[in-house]
């Protein structure tokens, strides 16, 4: 159930992607797909940890540049370091996913919240409306995110998750 945006609390990122919701919900659910996509290039990303169900881990690690560096390294040299560390609230087949970093699996208080995410999946006449959005405790700390680079970051993995699921 997707609750009403707050303006003053939240953030959202949406587009239509032209591709069946199946087709985006699948590189979502997938491990393997998800780190194709998921942090801006040209990082890596890596699961740790995969449970899309609610209560299930989801933990990821990231690299700072580029790819082909194998396993532990990327192709700078640098290591994979935490990324994120959250717990699934909601998986909803095929409509919607929603996390928290304000807990971690099996609905553990986790040491640093901030977010809780939504992404919506809505069929749409040229493909799927997909729709991604940033829920913050409070004022300051939407306005922060955004000055982090929340559209820039946050726009960047939604196309790479539309060049990804529409060039298959």
């Amino acid at each position: 159930m997707q609750t009403p945006i707050d303006p003053e609390l939240d953030l959202t990122i949406a587009r239509v992607i032209k591709a069946p919701r199946s087709a985006v919900w699948e590189a979502w659910v997938d491990p393997r797909s998800f780190e194709q996509w998921w942090i801006p290039t040209p990082a890596r990303c890596r699961v740790v940890e995969w449970e899309p169900r609610p209560g299930g881990s989801f933990v990821t690690e990231m690299s700072a540049g580029g790819g082909g560096g194998g396993d532990d390294v990327d192709a700078d040299g640098g290591g994979f370091v935490p990324h994120l560390a959250a717990c699934f609230l909601a998986v909803d087949e095929g409509e919607q996913i929603v996390f928290t970093t304000c807990l971690v699996g099996g609905f553990r208080p986790a040491a640093q919240p901030f977010i809780t995410a939504e992404f919506t999946f809505v069929d749409h006449p040229e493909g799927t409306l997909y729709t991604a959005r940033a829920m913050h405790p409070t004022a300051e700390v939407r306005a922060m995110h955004e000055e982090f680079g929340f559209y820039d970051g946050w726009g960047a993995v939604t196309q790479q998750l539309s060049d990804f699921v529409e060039t298959r």
